[in-house]
C-alpha cells in the first residue's frame, strides 16, 4: 500500500510549531557546537550578594585544563557570548578541556528594558546590580558599593582555579562593552598572582589612554577627554592601584586585541548604534575598527612594544558569533597557531 504524504496544511502547522520554540531551526536559539552545553551557577561574594554565571558541563572536570571566561556585551547577552565561545572551543578542537564560563552583570528591574536579551534570567534576590553600561568599566555594585564588576571577577577567577586544579591556562575574553571591560580590568585587576591569563580585547568602543596622547587632534575642546574611563585622571577611587601602577601592570600583561574587519562605517554590520559618540570616545578614531587599530599602534610604541599583538578578523562586523568563532581569533582566546 502506498503512503499518503502529509497534507500542505499540516506541513505548514508542523513549520508554525517549531517557529513558535525558541531555538527551534536555529531561530532564536543558542549557536552551539558540538556537545557543550550551559547550566546557571551562582558565586556567593563577601557581603552576602552573589554573582550568577553561565558554566559549561564538562564530561570530565578532571581533564579540564583551560578555562575561557568570556564577557558580555551592553546587552547583556551573556548567553550568546557563551555560545559564541563554546562553538570557537567546539571548532579550534578544544571543547573537551576547555571549560567555558560566562558572568551575568545584572542590573535592576526598573533598568533591564534597556539593556536586556532574549532569553537571559532576570536578577535574583541576591544578585549584585549594576547599570546597563557601568559594570563594563569596573563600577561599585549599586547595592553594595564593596563589590565592584572587577572585585566580583577575582573572586570569581579565584573560585575557578580551586575548583578545576588541572586548569592551566586561564583566558578572558570580552566582546564590545565586554570587550571595554577586559580592556580596563588587565589595569585594575587583582586576579590571583598564582595563575597565567591572557586578556582578549574584541572590538570595545573605546579604551584607556595611559597618557595625554589621543589619535586625533581636537583635545583642546574637549577638556574632559582624559578623565576616567578613557585617560587616568580623576580616577575613582575603588580602582584600588595608581596610575603608574595600573600602566605597568597592564603593560605587563599577555594581551591580545580582536577586530571585525566590517567594524566600521554606517552600515548595519558595524553596531553603528551602539558605538559612543562622546568627545573623549571620538578622539580616539570614527569607529571601533579605526579605534582599535589606532589603540594598537599606540600599545606597540608605547606600551608593550609588540608584544599585545592585534588581529583583524576577517567578513566580521559587530558580531561577537562571526569573531570569536572565526579562525582568526583562535590564537588570541586559546593561545594556539
Amino acid at each position: 500500500m502506498a503512503r499518503k504524504c502529509p497534507s500542505t496544511r499540516l506541513i505548514l502547522a508542523l513549520l508554525i510549531c517549531l517557529l513558535a520554540v525558541p531555538g527551534a531551526l536555529g531561530i532564536g536559539g543558542p549557536v552551539h557546537a558540538g556537545t557543550t552545553r550551559r547550566q546557571i551557577a551562582v558565586l556567593e561574594l563577601p557581603g552576602g550578594k552573589s554573582l550568577s554565571y553561565f558554566i559549561s558541563t564538562p564530561a570530565d572536570p578532571s581533564k579540564i585544563s583551560e578555562i575561557l571566561i568570556s564577557i558580555q556585551g551592553y546587552t547583556r547577552d551573556a548567553n550568546r557570548t557563551f555560545d559564541a565561545s563554546a562553538k570557537a572551543a567546539a571548532e579550534a578542537g578544544h571543547e573537551s578541556n576547555t571549560l567555558i564560563v560566562a558572568p551575568i552583570f545584572q542590573v535592576p528591574e526598573s533598568d533591564a528594558p534597556k539593556c536586556h536579551f532574549r532569553n537571559m534570567p532576570s536578577a535574583g534576590p541576591n544578585d549584585a546590580l549594576w547599570r546597563c553600561g557601568n559594570w563594563s568599566d569596573g563600577s561599585p555594585a549599586l547595592n553594595d558599593r564593596e563589590i565592584t564588576s572587577f572585585t566580583a571577577t577575582d573572586a570569581l577567577i579565584a573560585y575557578l582555579a580551586k575548583q578545576y586544579v588541572h586548569a592551566q591556562e586561564v583566558a578572558i575574553a570580552g566582546f564590545s562593552a565586554g570587550g571595554q571591560f577586559v580592556q580596563r580590568y588587565a589595569a585594575f585587576g587583582s586576579p590571583p598572582r598564582s595563575l597565567e591569563i591572557r586578556y582578549v580585547v574584541s572590538d570595545p568602543s573605546s579604551f584607556v589612554y595611559f597618557d595625554t596622547y589621543r589619535p586625533l587632534t581636537g583635545v583642546a575642546g574637549c577638556p574632559e577627554y582624559n578623565n576616567w574611563k578613557y585617560g587616568l585622571e580623576h580616577m575613582p577611587a575603588w580602582l584600588g592601584r595608581s596610575a603608574a601602577a595600573a600602566r605597568a601592570h597592564y603593560t605587563a600583561t599577555d594581551l591580545r586585541y580582536l577586530e571585525g574587519s566590517l567594524d566600521a562605517g554606517e552600515t548595519r554590520e558595524s553596531g553603528r548604534d551602539l558605538l559612543e559618540t562622546g568627545c573623549q570616545a571620538e578622539l580616539q578614531g570614527p569607529y571601533r575598527l579605526d579605534r582599535g587599530e589606532n589603540y594598537a599602534t599606540y600599545d606597540a610604541k608605547m606600551l608593550a612594544h609588540g608584544r599585545h599583538a592585534l588581529a583583524i578578523v576577517p567578513g566580521c562586523g559587530h558580531n561577537v558569533t562571526c569573531v570569536f568563532p572565526n579562525p582568526a581569533a583562535r590564537d588570541a582566546l586559546f593561545g594556539t597557531d
